[in-house]
This record gives C-alpha cells, structure tokens and sequence, in this order.
C-alpha cells in the first residue's frame, strides 16, 4: 500500500475544534493521486482518470492536537475500465481515524469518457494485486 504522512493544518479545522469531514476526502485525495501516478503515469504521462466513487466511514475525530495522519491506499480490484482502491487515515498513534472505499475510472481526454484499462495497465494492476 502507498503511504503519505499529512500534517493536519489549522484550516483543516471547523469551528468545533476538529477536522472538518470534508477534509477527510481531501486527505484520501492526495493518497490516491499519489498511488496512481506511482503505480500507472502521470496525467502528463498518460494515465488521466476521475473519480468516480469514494465510500467513507468516519471512525475517530481528528483535532489539531494529533499533529499528522498517515493516509494509506491500495488496491482492492480492478475490473474492464475501474479501479477500486481501499484507503485508511490513522492518527500518529495508530488510530484508525476512518476508512473508504473508492472507483477511479480511465478518461480519454479526446473524448472526455470513460475508456477500458489497457493490457498494460492490466499488467501493472495483475503484478499490483500478485505484490
């Protein structure tokens, strides 16, 4: 699984004095994208996808006070043309702050659709999956 230690900011923060849930999504965000591009190209290089579903179960507040998360992503699955990625944000202890689950799915930008993975892509994901 790839791994990303995110400091918690002060905007991260809601009036309550705990990370806003919204923010949660941003976290897992900058995770995936990282595991993407490691694991298929960059947009640059090719790999264009969008979100397509993120499912999230909130498990622990997080409040300035934890400092950092550690946001992991991994796959799950992949099918003819999606990904499906398991993610989890921990506090610094260890604490399972929440997880999800989210589908990316490959974009042709010439036609701004959906497309199939290619062999390739299937390789990298098969050898992902076999890691």
């Amino acid at each position: 699984m790839h791994e990303e230690r995110i400091p918690i900011r002060w905007r991260d923060m809601d009036a309550y004095g705990h990370v806003n849930n919204a923010v949660y999504l941003t976290y897992l965000e900058q995770a995936r994208d990282a595991w993407v591009q490691g694991l298929l190209g960059s947009v640059s290089d090719t790999w264009d996808f969008v979100l397509a579903h993120v499912g999230i179960d909130y498990r622990n507040q997080l409040t300035q006070q934890d400092g950092e998360v550690t946001v992991r992503c991994g796959l799950a699955s992949f099918g003819r043309s999606s990904v499906r990625t398991r993610e989890e944000i921990r506090k610094a202890d260890g604490t399972l702050a929440a997880e999800a689950e989210s589908v990316v799915v490959p974009r042709d930008p010439d036609t701004d659709r959906s497309r199939p993975l290619t062999q390739k892509e299937r390789e990298l994901l098969e050898d992902e999956l076999a890691g």
